[in-house]
């Protein structure tokens, strides 16, 4: 699985080490200019329509993954055509996570976040206007009445994104999933796409602040029918078992395959 070889460490350090001139000189203040100025642009073009703003995201995302030396593989885009609304259920293995999701995706998300986001200038309040969904994971009520509301935000083809693992792993092994997302999706009666992601974890570990130049890889699996389970446990070990299988070991490019899970939802 990715990740458990150790990013960072060998010569991919060397590496990380290599590129710190450019993440210093360049991608740090691009950081700094493009949250300023495309959350400044997407909290005035969400006055006029969230979704015109949430193309500011994209277009922040894309620009700095390209800064990066970043590129970004995307299959199965095919399987979650643009008209239906979907439950997103992603790994999470480090920042560009978000880089690569929000910039590659190519289609309209609200994501759900700790409301800690809510207070970083520019960014924060640029989610905020678009419509992502904040969540206090310290007050399970609250928690759930935000999830709760999400649900009128789910229309016209707009999705709502999850990291089931409810926060990024440290060392690229798949966390125990939460059951929000889950819930989530049988109570709108929504299909659940899950998606997984590789080789973040590479270009930028935990704890580290100088990214390397790498291959990000999202995989888009068949969507999953919530309501063809009758037990919530075996739904949440089905959608993680797919995602598992879609982690692929850091390495050379080919393609991942969809991978295949019972009771899908056909994509029209």
């Amino acid at each position: 699985m990715a990740g458990t070889s150790g990013p960072g460490t060998g010569g991919r350090g060397l590496s990380r080490w290599l590129f710190a001139p450019w993440t210093l000189a360049i991608i740090w203040p691009l950081v700094i200019v493009t949250t300023v100025f495309w959350g400044l642009t997407a909290t005035l073009l969400a006055t006029v329509s969230q979704r015109l703003a949430h193309h500011c995201g994209t277009a922040w995302a894309w620009l700095l993954a390209r800064a990066s030396l970043v590129r970004v593989v995307v299959t199965g885009r095919e399987l979650a055509p643009a008209g239906q609304s979907f439950v997103i259920l992603t790994n999470h293995q480090g920042a560009y996570d978000i880089l690569a999701l929000y910039g590659y995706l190519r289609r309209q998300f609200r994501w759900v976040m700790k409301a800690e986001l809510r207070r970083i200038p520019f960014l924060g309040w640029a989610c905020q206007a678009i419509g992502h969904i904040f969540v206090d994971r310290g007050n399970s009520r609250a928690a759930v009445a935000s999830l709760d509301a999400a649900g009128a935000k789910l229309q016209d083809g707009v999705a709502v994104l999850i990291f089931p693992e409810g926060t990024r792993s440290v060392d690229g092994r798949l966390l125990p999933f939460k059951k929000g997302g889950f819930v989530m999706a049988r109570q709108l009666g929504l299909p659940i796409l899950p998606v997984s992601i590789s080789g973040s974890a590479q270009v930028l570990p935990p704890r580290c602040l100088f990214p390397r130049p790498g291959t990000i890889r999202v995989a888009l699996h068949p969507p999953v029918d919530p309501m063809a389970f009758d037990d919530l446990s075996a739904l949440m070990a089905a959608v993680r078992e797919t995602i598992a299988a879609g982690i692929r070991d850091p390495g050379p490019d080919p393609s991942p395959e969809p991978h295949q899970v019972p009771h899908q939802v056909p994509p029209d």
